[in-house]
């Protein structure tokens, strides 16, 4: 990277961070330590997976996979699961996986993410992930990973469970946006997160969600792209766009939601994008306006 663009990242930086403490000094919707990469399934793209193990801390940091949305009664290490992890240099892998409450509060089976210092969610149904692991052992040492200043990342379902509202929920059907299943994780605070976006045409589905929980961000991801977190702020990765849906602003043209591409910056507490350009401004034609009746 030129020194020019080095700079204009930091710059960036500077302006979303400094929106923030604006706002208060503690983490409002991402985690107060570590690191989220949030990807919307189909990932080719190994830059995001290398980037992932880069923040866990490099080839022989201890990382945990988590395949239990795929809905399989058992993994092993020999898990398809590992392939692309194993072809970014992740070396130090453990395949985690149960549908038994109890056993996911056992201390036995929680050991692997005591030292993890990544821990991976492949795809599926994301109400599986919720089922098994939600307010359970699992789910406090997730946190305890974040804590360690470590790194929690999923594609597709294990996207959409990294959000504190979970769509697509539904054990029945994933067509339905407000199911049986409406708790994820909670790693980012009033969060709705759908995937596949453009790929499977569900660009318009999160506006349901957003008009009947207006207090909610909805952040949709295409395929092959990415959002990589720190404390509140992100910023986008890989090879297409992130929508966002935010019930306070809207385009100037009266759409109720806009995208992100690569390299842009958004901050989720002030819930303000910005793309970077010689100077780094707010992205044009968002305006602060509330969604009007329907």
């Amino acid at each position: 990277m030129s020194k020019v663009a080095t700079g204009l990242g930091s710059l960036v930086v500077v302006l979303l961070v400094a929106g923030s403490a604006a706002v208060g000094a503690a983490q409002e919707v991402g985690p107060a330590n570590g690191s989220l990469v949030v990807v919307g399934g189909g990932l080719r793209d190994l830059t995001i997976l290398e980037e992932f193990v880069e923040l866990a801390g490099g080839p022989e940091a201890p990382i945990v996979v988590i395949p239990t949305a795929g809905g399989a009664d058992e993994y092993d290490q020999y898990c398809p699961c590992l392939r692309q992890l194993r072809e970014v240099g992740a070396m130090n892998l453990t395949v985690l996986h149960t549908r038994d409450r109890s056993e996911a509060n056992s201390d036995e089976f929680i050991a692997p993410l005591n030292a993890a210092r990544g821990v991976w969610f492949t795809g599926g149904r994301q109400w599986r992930l919720a089922d098994s692991y939600l307010g359970s052992k699992v789910h406090d040492e997730l946190w305890g990973v974040l804590e360690r200043g470590g790194v929690i990342g999923g594609s597709s379902a294990g996207a959409t469970i990294q959000g504190s509202y979970l769509v697509r929920g539904d054990t029945e059907t994933n067509t339905i946006m407000m199911g049986d299943h409406e708790e994820g994780l909670g790693f980012l605070r009033d969060v709705a997160i759908d995937q596949h976006l453009l790929k499977r045409n569900r660009q318009f589905d999160l506006i349901e969600v957003i008009e009947a929980h207006p207090e909610l961000l909805g952040i949709g991801l295409d395929e092959n792209t990415a959002i990589v977190v720190r404390g509140d702020s992100f910023r986008v990765i890989g090879a297409s766009y992130v929508a966002i849906y935010d019930h306070g602003h809207r385009l100037d043209s009266g759409g109720v939601f806009y995208f992100l591409a690569p390299g842009d910056r958004y901050n989720m507490q002030t819930r303000e994008a910005f793309r970077l350009r010689t100077t780094a401004e707010p992205l044009e034609r968002v305006v602060e306006e509330v969604w009007p009746q329907r």
